[in-house]
């Protein structure tokens, strides 16, 4: 992995768990807790891939198995977040573009179900029954909810962030004065909130030059006109 991509992963995953564990942690939702450490993952796979998802999601279960609170055996999380990491970077497209913001959405949805599973079924093996008394369904129905409402708001900025560090081409569109399709996430949130991302600082800079070339033709066609009135007077 590139050191860039190490600083920038590092640096997420680390404000993502302060806040989960300060923040999301304290609100005491009912059923299951939002899983920002999660959304995260999932969106730099989007980006990276499966190789270093899966990479970034065994470092930031390490992580969360170690930080405080934590109730559960260490590694337990990091098998959980390395599979999750891993299988939500093979759903990146070679072309590295959504046209939709349903693949993403569908990533997170299954992200979330995939790993409260998970999370049951490796406890299960060890001898961990807390799913059973707080009941496995409506475990997999809240965390499926909070991470769809908690994505939109994460994921997209996440994957923009990533795109930025990486100096990827497909984070602006083209100059080339026809519409292309959007990067990944700038495909999910023009999809999901009607924002984006990239293509507003492309379009503006389209703007800019083309007005800067109108002026120039108008200065151009003012001395011309100029010129010819002076050989005419000669």
């Amino acid at each position: 992995m590139r050191f860039n991509r190490i600083l920038l992963s590092a640096t997420l995953v680390v404000v993502a768990l302060v806040i989960q564990v300060s923040v999301l942690g304290r609100l005491q939702l009912p059923g299951a807790v939002p899983d920002l450490v999660l959304l995260t993952v999932v969106a730099l796979a989007l980006v990276y891939g499966h190789t270093s998802g899966a990479l970034i999601g065994f470092a930031a279960g390490l992580v969360a198995d170690l930080a405080p609170p934590a109730d559960h055996a260490a590694g337990r999380y990091a098998l959980v977040l390395c599979v999750i990491g891993y299988a939500a970077g093979l759903v990146r497209p070679d072309s590295g573009r959504f046209r939709s913001a349903w693949g993403p959405l569908l990533t997170v949805v299954a992200a979330a179900i995939t790993s409260t599973l998970m999370y049951a079924g490796v406890g299960a093996l060890v001898g961990d029954t807390a799913a059973r008394h707080v009941g496995l369904t409506g475990l997999l129905l809240t965390a499926t909810v909070y991470d769809l409402l908690l994505a939109p708001f994460t994921v997209p900025f996440i994957m923009a962030l990533a795109r930025r560090a990486e100096n990827d081409p497909l984070a602006v569109e083209a100059n080339t004065g026809q519409a292309k399709a959007a990067d990944v996430s700038s495909g999910w949130v023009a999809g999901g909130t009607g924002l984006r991302i990239g293509s507003q600082r492309g379009g503006l800079r389209l703007i800019t030059a083309r007005n800067r070339a109108n002026r120039a033709g108008r200065i151009r066609g003012v001395k011309g006109v100029k010129s010819v009135k002076s050989v005419k007077k000669l």
